[in-house]
């Protein structure tokens, strides 16, 4: 399935039924009265998260949808039938805002949660109801209330505790290929990974989590660069990031460069991306001058920052089992916090 993270699309409730115009017409019965029954209520249109959806694929053929009108009333004071409405499903981590306002209706965050967008409209009442002491038999009825239509923009922000980030070719894909069971594609090429993958992580003790690969970023990104920033929006609901950086790549006379080049992506696009809670992983270390380059690495970010960096090779596992531990405790500790 393609992934599809943004979509444009109509939505319509159902118009309200036609109250109606009737006079009871009974053998034996003399001056029987209006009986004009009302009309149905237009049927709502809901938006419900739903776990099993994944992306927004399917609003690629279907940009339109319409709840049934209700039936109009009947005599013998026979109210019309209700129209149904209709439940759009979306995946959870679906912000929709209104299109032409720009107001966010609702950020779904979780498996089940349900708005209703636009409600329909309620039925016109029949003669039956404008009868009084004074005006016995009223020849009119209300016609229903027209449907509201609402043109929506839905964006998918994938949830994941973990978000992996970092350049093109930093070894991500392979990295969550090992601690997980997603199966990304994996190429010695820039941007091999051009949709988000997400993993779940078991550890031998806690709760499993997600884990998502994001895509390679490259300088310029928050200006819509390579990727863009189309995939720097998925790094917003993460609780933590593991900053990958290809330890046989670094730069011998600045160490630090790629490492700043995603820092400037982050905070450019958001301040509060730099605030997350990071660990930084230098990955390759099987490769030959990948140790040393390391060492150079660990000098230089220690006297800039009050942290460690972790080595591993996602290509061997080497390192592979603390790194999923260290990020077991990190999640738990989080998820703990109020």
């Amino acid at each position: 399935m393609k992934f599809v993270d943004e979509a444009i699309v109509t939505v319509q409730s159902g118009n309200g039924g036609r109250g109606c115009v009737s006079f009871r017409r009974e053998r034996f019965v003399e001056r029987g009265g209006p009986d004009g029954g009302n009309g149905g209520d237009g049927g709502d249109v809901i938006l419900r998260a739903s776990s099993r959806q994944r992306t927004l694929y399917p609003f690629r053929f279907q940009k339109t949808f319409k709840a049934k009108n209700g039936g109009g009333g009947e005599g013998r004071q026979r109210h019309g039938k209700n129209g149904t409405p209709v439940i759009i499903e979306i995946p959870t981590g679906t912000v929709v805002s209104n299109l032409d306002t720009g107001e966010i209706i609702k950020d779904f965050l979780t498996d089940g949660e349900t708005v209703v967008l636009a409600k329909g409209g309620q039925g016109g009442r029949g003669n039956k109801n404008f009868a009084t002491s004074t005006h016995r038999a009223p020849k009119f009825a209300q016609p229903g209330i027209p449907g509201q239509q609402i043109t929506l923009k839905l964006v998918l922000k994938l949830i994941a505790e973990v978000g992996i980030i970092g350049l093109p070719n930093a070894g991500k894909s392979t990295l969550i290929s090992v601690i997980s069971a997603a199966r990304p594609k994996i190429a010695e090429y820039p941007f091999t990974t051009i949709t988000p993958n997400i993993g779940i992580v078991k550890v031998s003790w806690g709760e499993p989590f997600a884990v998502a690969d994001i895509p390679g970023l490259i300088e310029g990104a928050h200006k819509g660069a390579g990727l863009g920033t189309r995939f720097l929006r998925h790094i917003e609901r993460t609780l933590i990031l593991v900053h990958v950086i290809d330890a046989d790549s670094i730069d011998e006379s600045d160490p630090l460069k790629d490492y700043r080049i995603i820092n400037r992506e982050l905070g450019s696009y958001s301040e509060k991306l730099l605030e997350k809670p990071r660990i930084v992983v230098l990955n390759k270390i099987d490769l030959l001058e990948a140790q040393k380059k390391a060492e150079l690495f660990k000098d230089a970010f220690c006297k800039e920052r009050d942290d460690d960096v972790l080595i591993i090779s996602a290509a061997t596992t080497e390192g592979i089992d603390h790194l999923k531990e260290r990020l077991a405790k990190a999640v738990d500790k989080l998820h703990e916090t109020p």
